[in-house]
């Protein structure tokens, strides 16, 4: 199940929240107008009753009504009595029936079939008679135009959510939009391993913010600055270390060869001049995988690439490379397209594939086989270099790509630095290409790559 992201969290209890209070003020609300509804139909019912008092006259022994009397205002019907409930003037809702006693100067409520009704009575003394102004008014007309304004309420509440979500939403990601910038700087520097990249939140006035996620953005650029120049340092200080100990190293190489020529040396002094040998050119091996990865992480390595003829090449590899192995009675199969070129680098592809082959053959089984295959296929030129040795275990493979890592060194003596891989990886995406290592503990490894085509 996928996981809710913090927006959509924050949207849905905020929206939540609104719609909760809201429904609340609007149920508080109509409860109170409700009430303010009957209240102000009685009181429209009172006033109109009272202003008809001086539409009714007593003149020359009879009544006289005005016309005002018999129009209906505030939907209050307005009806003239005697004091035996005899009806005398003006007008009394369609289908009306119910008898209802008069009750001078207060309200009824009364229900005549599915209407209920408030009805005023009024009592006028003209003279010698007497008589009674009556008002009628629907309780349920205004109780029916109150409930269409619950029923658009409960139109416009699902509504109101809608938009207040809307909004939260729109909030929430703009007030989020910073942790979302941090996050892809963090990822981009991950994939692209450039400590050189920073959020920099600022207006655009070019002021920082002031917020907490931008302090938190301010802190992590100071952060980045400072691992920069750390590593910077490192950079720096492993390019002058490899600068000065390569002269060193060459001068008791050059001291080695030369007491190898003389003839004064006794056998058992020649085997510890070898050795000294074998360490030191382990040790140049070591520098110049050092000066290179530093070249290139300063960016001072540049590509040189022609056209080449990778067939030819890797057949000239493994001719050399099958020298070191027969040493551990291990075979180079190879499966080689022919005529294959392509556009690198010859000498860092060189220095590949003799980084792939050495790394076979310390970790092959003695006694066993490595296979070498080349081929173009529809993403471009595709190699392998498979052995039947050891293995890596599951939790080792996503590491071996880092420096100076090795699995286990006592396997090799530690003859192997742990930068081969490192500088594997880096020329193959030099070249803009991506490789890929398969293995199973106790029967192999298998590295693919792919060059693509330029």
């Amino acid at each position: 199940m996928k996981k809710v992201s913090l927006k959509v969290k924050l949207t849905l209890l905020y929206t939540a929240c609104m719609v909760f209070v809201i429904g609340f003020i609007f149920a508080v609300l109509f409860s109170i107008s409700n009430r303010e509804v009957l209240a102000s139909t009685q009181m429209k019912l009172k006033n109109r009753v009272q202003e008809s008092m001086d539409e009714v006259e007593w003149e020359d022994g009879q009544l006289e009504v005005d016309s005002d009397f018999y129009q209906i205002e505030d939907n209050v019907y307005l009806a003239l009595y005697d004091e035996d409930a005899y009806f005398l003037y003006g007008k009394r809702p369609s289908g009306f029936t119910e008898q209802i006693d008069f009750s001078n100067g207060e309200v009824q409520k009364v229900k005549d079939g599915k209407r209920e009704w408030y009805v005023y009575d009024l009592k006028l003394q003209m003279k010698e008679n007497t008589v009674y102004i009556r008002g009628l008014t629907s309780v349920t007309d205004a109780e029916e135009s109150f409930l269409i304004t619950i029923r658009i309420a409960v139109i416009l509440l699902p509504l109101t959510a809608l938009m207040v979500g809307i909004l939260v939403y729109r909030m929430t990601r703009r007030t989020l939009f910073p942790v979302k910038t941090i996050t892809e700087t963090v990822q981009e520097i991950r994939h692209d391993a450039d400590l050189s990249r920073r959020v920099g939140l600022y207006k655009e006035d070019g002021r920082k913010n002031r917020d907490e996620i931008a302090y938190l953005a301010q802190t992590f650029d100071e952060m980045l600055e400072e691992l920069e120049k750390v590593f910077q340092r490192e950079k720096q200080f492993t390019s002058d270390v490899s600068h000065e100990l390569r002269t060193p190293v060459s001068v008791i190489l050059a001291q080695c060869e030369s007491c190898l020529e003389e003839e004064s040396f006794n056998e058992k002094q020649r085997e510890q001049i070898m050795v000294i040998q074998k360490k030191a050119r382990t040790i140049a091996e070591l520098i110049s995988h050092l000066l290179m990865l530093s070249r290139a992480d300063q960016g001072r390595l540049k590509l040189h690439l022609e056209e080449v003829n990778v067939s030819e090449l890797v057949e000239m590899i493994v001719e050399e490379q099958q020298i070191l192995a027969t040493e551990r009675d291990i075979t180079i199969q190879t499966k080689i397209e022919p005529e294959l070129y392509a556009k690198l680098d010859e000498t860092l592809y060189i220095r590949m594939m003799d980084n792939l082959l050495s790394n076979a053959t310390a970790y092959g089984k003695e006694g066993g086989t490595i296979e070498v295959t080349l081929t173009r296929g529809a993403e471009g030129l595709c190699g392998t270099v498979k052995d039947d040795g050891i293995g890596i275990a599951k939790e080792h493979l996503s590491h071996i790509w880092e420096r100076f890592y090795r699995v286990d060194a006592a396997r090799t003596g530690g003859n192997h630095s742990g930068l081969g891989l490192a500088m594997v990886k880096w020329i193959v995406e030099v070249h803009g290409g991506n490789i890929q290592v398969e293995s199973v503990p106790g029967e192999g490894t298998t590295f693919t790559y792919v060059f693509p085509e330029r």
